[in-house]
């Protein structure tokens, strides 16, 4: 059965809910309501990701673990299920790791401890959230950036599946490579640990258009400005950039998902329109699955009334 077939084939990001954000009460409880999950169905969508960070689910012991963090998930993929809409549970961010590097996390690829921890939480989704395996698939750790961690996230990222597989033996898992999940580093990942692995990349390429204006990389100008005429971005970049992803997949008898795209709040509606159009007319021609960054806020929301003017057309394109 296809990612298409399960549910997941068209899908938007619940960005800054759980995860990158003060984890405030408000926060928690306001950000993403029911309202939300409906108008998302509305716009024809399937799923959605949930970022996760793993201070939401373990107590700073990093041996117990918060009742009401579990709760949250639970209700967030209940209410998903009453509008249609599967769901991918993404842990952004775990115990000595975060792909942002202003993050104070650090040593999970050097420290079995940190591992363990990971083994454990993961654990603990797999027996709360297994018997969703229909409607949910876990995604296990969100943009490994060091290219020099590739082995032991490999040896990683089998074992925790093999963990998992004692509580949810059917439920699909995303596994995504190093530089942040580059599509180009799928090649590098392990053989999929059974036949319910899929690999996962993110594409926000060209990183200078969709991320122009961002002050938080080093990778960017925070005042250079480009036009999507300026970047001559074509189909046939798309097309080049996944290659290897898809050739691996199909090697290893798997298939890809596109956990994030999007462009930065800082690209003009039109333009915005016109990257979109142009990826989506390859995700559809090679069938990749996608959550598109992200539905509100967060530099990139598509519900946000920037793009009340071009959002109709641009939904197609989702």
């Amino acid at each position: 059965m296809t990612l298409r077939e399960r549910g997941f084939y068209r899908g938007i990001n619940l960005g800054g809910w759980l995860s990158q954000c003060d984890y405030s009460q408000d926060r928690l409880d306001r950000f993403i309501t029911e309202p939300d999950f409906e108008k998302i169905a509305s716009w024809g969508l399937d799923h959605v990701r949930i970022p996760v960070d793993y201070n939401i689910l373990e107590n700073a012991d990093g041996t117990t673990y918060k009742e009401d963090g579990f709760d949250r998930i639970d209700r967030a993929l209940k209410t998903a299920k009453k509008y249609g809409l599967n769901a991918v549970l993404d842990l952004h961010k775990t115990a000595g790791f975060s792909f942002d590097t202003g993050e104070a996390e650090s040593g999970f690829f050097e420290n079995e401890k940190y591992q363990e921890r990971f083994y454990r939480l993961w654990e603990k989704l797999a027996e709360r959230f297994g018997e969703y395996a229909g409607n949910v698939a876990f995604e296990l750790l969100n943009e490994v950036t060091d290219p020099r961690c590739i082995d032991t996230w490999n040896r990683v990222s089998c074992q925790c599946i093999e963990r998992i597989r004692a509580y949810a033996p059917d439920t699909l898992v995303l596994v995504g490579s190093y530089e942040n999940n580059s599509p180009e580093a799928v090649k590098d990942l392990a053989k999929p640990w059974d036949d319910k692995v899929i690999y996962n990349f993110h594409c926000y390429s060209p990183l200078k258009f969709t991320h122009q204006g961002a002050d938080w990389t080093e990778a960017i100008d925070p005042a250079a400005r480009y036009s999507f005429e300026e970047m001559h971005i074509r189909e046939e970049d798309f097309e080049a950039l996944f290659a290897s992803a898809l050739e691996s997949a199909e090697r290893n008898k798997t298939t890809v998902y596109c956990g994030e795209y999007g462009v930065i709040d800082r690209v003009s509606p039109e333009d915005t329109l016109k990257w979109f159009r142009t990826i989506h007319s390859v995700f559809e021609k090679y069938g990749i699955s996608r959550a598109a960054w992200s539905y509100k806020e967060m530099d990139f929301g598509i519900s946000d009334s920037r793009l009340d003017g071009v959002r109709q057309e641009l939904l197609k394109y989702l």
